[in-house]
């Protein structure tokens, strides 16, 4: 499958479809870039001898970790 077949629908927070053709250009690259990365480090952990599930679980908690630093305060 493709890239551009499983690139999200990308929404403002009031729910309209981001338009813009650069921004979706960068914001498709940066998850294939990331879903490359992820893939890599995933298959690296199962080639080392981890196990699959807390390499996930891992990759779960470092995404819910992320910080949002244009959060209003």
């Amino acid at each position: 499958m493709k890239d551009e077949d499983q690139a999200p629908r990308w929404l403002t927070p009031e729910g309209a479809p981001v338009s813009c053709l650069e921004k979706l250009k960068v914001l498709n690259q940066n998850i294939t870039e990331i879903r490359q990365v992820c893939q890599d480090a995933l298959e690296d952990a199962i080639l080392m001898g981890c196990d699959e599930a807390q390499m996930r679980q891992e990759l779960h908690r470092l995404i819910d970790e992320l910080v949002n630093p244009f959060a209003k305060k």
